[in-house]
């Protein structure tokens, strides 16, 4: 069997420069999501055909510096490669996701020198593999590649892309993130449920938001209104803004904003980088950034050429917003004034079961991070007193005990509810009469940066609580440490260093 060349001139030296280009993570990775999704959508009567109803997109990273992202589309057929693996060429029909003929090559050039297509054309009875060395191409100004050929099922069809030493490879908090936004990229798709898309294992479900449904603020006798509504408008000139807006049931700040969608695939706004144009959501500390948000799909516009953003024409955007901004404002469901208006609290007894828990937990888990962080290297025990506070409006008073240089102590992780509390964050320091060293770490429920970005949501008081607790650790250790009672910022950063490190395993 021959094996066929794969023209990849004109454009070859603009290769060397796709990994300079400003993408982020998850752009990158949609940029392969984006190819299968245009096969299984153009080819879907074929697929269903031989059974594939459903498209599923996995994506695999490995600790050997290699990215897999596999699909069950339709694959390349040998008449589309030159159009396929040439950098720069838009395919005839660019009404859909792959329209500027350069996304898989883009995306693999950015993240490693060395990636490989392997793929098999339903209808054909030949799997072909196209291997790519940046450098190696671009040094000699290569104009054609080798397709290496095996036999196959003419029923089978799929994609492999491997990339191989991967620069820009995936951690635990960039993994997460990658998640969290190709869930929203692809959120409708996912929603009508063709599409699967796995990574690393875990299949993407969206969360869908609960939206506010009671009363407006203003008028407590009034029915319950459901505060979401429809976006339907016309700019003329072919463009069109169609979707929703509405208000989350819950302060939800990481997540308010819209979603702007093109050709059903998100563009911008995903993940915590919601669209938040300051003439409609106000300052950064205004209550629609918790509460307001929505999805548009906008026909007409241009994106940029990584599709992580719209290109608006001079004032273009300015009149969208205007209009927009009338559209949230109008009655009978004025999403901006409810959402000025608006002061959700949970009850006292939703919000104390939430903060105990977190604080059982958090005692919990500080008692391994004093243990990990109370090293006898580290430690020579000079005890400080403090006055401690007078009763305070406790939420909880979770203890937890340890020994540390033979000595006794005795910490108290304690949420509070005092008004009267200006500081997030109290640290005392005392010493019982029998000898026993007492630590209590008091965080307040009301303070402003809890009362905007923590309120009852428990897994953000796990965290904050941990947080503090590390902190407070941090600092006694590194007290401790000094002969002159003087806390310095190196000591202070290496105990909670250690203590973040213990109460994490």
């Amino acid at each position: 069997m021959s094996s066929p060349k794969v023209p990849i001139n004109p454009g070859v030296s603009v290769l060397g420069i796709f990994k300079h280009l400003n993408y982020k993570e998850w752009f990158a990775i949609a940029e392969f999501v984006d190819n299968a999704v245009q096969s299984f959508q153009a080819n879907r009567e074929a697929l269903a055909a031989v059974g594939s109803n459903s498209l599923t997109v996995k994506i695999d990273i490995d600790d050997n510096r290699v990215m897999r992202i596999s699909d069950n589309a339709a694959g390349i057929p040998l008449v589309e490669f030159p159009r396929a693996f040439r950098p720069a060429q838009a395919p005839e029909d660019a009404s859909g996701l792959s329209e500027f003929g350069m996304g898989m090559k883009s995306a693999a050039c950015w993240f490693a020198p060395r990636w490989s297509v392997r793929t098999k054309a339903l209808g054909e009875v030949v799997e072909r593999t196209v291997s790519f060395d940046v450098a190696s191409i671009v040094s000699s100004s290569t104009e054609e590649l080798i397709a290496e050929e095996k036999n196959s099922g003419k029923d089978a069809h799929y994609t492999v892309v491997e990339l191989r030493d991967v620069v820009r490879i995936p951690r635990t908090k960039t993994l997460g993130k990658i998640k969290e936004h190709l869930t929203d990229i692809y959120r409708q798709f996912l929603r009508e449920g063709w599409l699967n898309l796995v990574v690393k294992g875990e299949a993407l479900k969206i969360d869908e938001p609960i939206v506010l449904q009671q009363p407006p603020d203003w008028d407590k006798d009034a029915e319950p209104i459901y505060w979401r509504k429809e976006i339907d408008f016309d700019f003329g000139e072919g463009k069109s803004a169609k979707g929703f807006a509405a208000l989350f049931a819950t302060a939800r700040t990481r997540r308010a904003g819209f979603a702007l969608f093109r050709r059903g695939r998100l563009i911008q706004g995903s993940g915590d980088e919601g669209f938040k144009p300051s003439v409609i959501f106000g300052s950064p500390n205004s209550f629609r950034r918790q509460r307001l948000f929505g999805e548009l799909e906008l026909e007409g516009f241009d994106v940029s050429h990584t599709k992580d953003g719209f290109q608006w024409e001079e004032e273009e955007q300015d009149a969208f917003l205007e209009l927009l901004k009338d559209r949230l404002a109008e009655s009978p469901i004025p999403l901006l004034k409810q959402a000025d208006d608006f002061r959700a609290r949970k009850s006292k007894l939703d919000l104390e079961r939430v903060v105990q828990k977190a604080a059982q937990e958090t005692a919990r888990d500080a008692e391994r991070g004093m243990a990990a962080a109370a090293e006898p290297d580290d430690i020579h025990l000079k005890t400080v007193a403090e006055e401690e506070d007078a009763v305070v409006l406790a939420l909880a008073d979770e203890v937890f005990t340890a020994r540390i240089d033979g000595q006794a102590w005795e910490v108290h992780v304690q949420p509070t509810t005092d008004d009267a509390e200006k500081d997030w964050l109290r640290i005392l320091d005392s010493q019982l009469e029998d000898g026993t060293r007492k630590i209590v770490i008091r965080v307040s429920a009301h303070h402003p940066f809890n009362v905007r970005f923590v309120d009852d949501d428990e897994r953000a008081w796990q965290a904050m609580l941990r947080t503090a607790a590390a902190v407070a650790i941090g600092q006694v250790l590194a007290k401790l440490g000094n002969a002159d009672a003087n806390v310095g910022a190196s000591a202070t950063v290496r105990g909670l260093n250690k203590a973040l490190r213990g109460m994490s395993e």
